[in-house]
C-alpha cells in the first residue's frame, strides 16, 4: 500500500481528483487531494498566495503521516511538487509529473511557459494585476482543457475554476541534487494536450531526465477522460 498526494494544476482544486482516488482506494492505496492556498476551499486571500506558502502546505501535509509518499503534480504545479522534494525528500518516495512543469534549479515556471507558443490558453487568460491573480475565460475550456471528457466536466468547471496566483509561477525554484535530485522522478505525457503542449513537456522531461516516461493519447486532463488508464498508470509507478 502506498500513499499518493494529488496535486491539482492552476484554476482548479482537489476535485480534479475525484474519480482518480476510488480507483486507487480500490487496490489498497491511500489518496489525499488537497486545495492549493487560494484555490478551492482554501480561503487564503489570492493576492497573499506564495510558492512558499503553497509548499509549505504540502509538507505539513507530510508531516502529518508517518509514511512516506508519491507526490503527483499536474500541470503549472509541478513546481510544487520539485520544491517540496527539496524540503521533505527524506519523505517522498517518488515524484509523479503528469503533463506538468518540470523545472530546474534557478528557473520559473514563466520562463518555459512562454515557450509554449502552440497552446491555446493564453488568448483567454484575464489578469487581475490589483489581486496579482488571473483567471480562464470560459469559452476555452473545452477546446483548452477537456476536449475529450464529457460535456459535464465543462459545466463542472464553470462553476468550479476560480482564480490563480501569480506569484508562484514567477519565483524561481530553489532545487539541489542532494536532496530534490535524490527522488526518483516520472513523467506522463499527454500528446493531445492544448494548454501545456507536446512540445514544451518533451523539452522540459528532456531537459531534466525523468527515469520513465509514459504517454497517453489524452488531453490535458486525463483523471477525466481516461482515469482508469491514469490509476494503473499510478499503480504500475507504484511498484517500482
Amino acid at each position: 500500500m502506498k500513499t499518493f498526494i494529488l496535486i491539482h494544476g492552476s484554476w482548479h482544486s482537489s476535485w480534479n481528483w475525484h474519480k482518480i482516488i476510488p480507483v486507487l482506494e480500490s487496490k489498497g492505496h491511500k489518496a489525499i487531494a488537497i486545495d492549493l492556498p487560494g484555490m478551492g476551499r482554501d480561503k487564503t486571500p489570492i493576492q497573499e498566495v506564495t510558492l512558499q506558502t503553497s509548499v509549505e502546505k504540502i509538507c505539513a501535509l507530510i508531516d502529518s503521516l508517518e509514511e512516506q509518499v508519491i507526490l503527483v503534480g499536474h500541470s503549472k504545479n509541478g513546481i510544487m511538487i520539485s520544491q517540496a522534494a527539496e524540503y521533505r525528500s527524506e519523505k517522498i518516495e517518488k515524484l509523479i509529473y503528469l503533463a506538468a512543469y518540470l523545472i530546474p534549479n534557478g528557473k520559473t515556471q514563466t520562463e518555459y511557459s512562454v515557450q509554449d507558443i502552440e497552446g491555446v490558453l493564453k488568448p483567454y487568460v484575464t489578469r487581475y494585476p490589483e489581486l496579482n491573480a488571473h483567471t480562464l475565460q470560459t469559452e476555452i475550456y473545452k477546446e483548452g482543457l477537456y476536449h475529450d471528457c464529457e460535456d459535464s466536466i465543462t459545466q463542472l468547471a464553470k462553476l468550479l475554476l476560480s482564480h490563480e496566483p501569480v506569484a508562484t509561477g514567477i519565483t524561481p525554484l530553489e532545487l539541489s541534487e542532494g536532496k530534490y535530485g535524490s527522488v526518483r522522478r516520472f513523467y506522463i505525457e499527454c500528446t493531445d494536450d492544448k494548454a501545456v503542449t507536446p512540445f514544451i513537456q518533451k523539452k522540459m522531461y528532456t531537459e531534466t531526465i525523468c527515469e520513465k516516461v509514459y504517454s497517453m493519447q489524452t488531453s490535458h486532463s486525463p483523471f477525466f477522460s481516461k482515469p482508469e488508464e491514469l490509476s494503473a498508470i499510478f499503480c504500475e509507478i507504484a511498484t517500482l
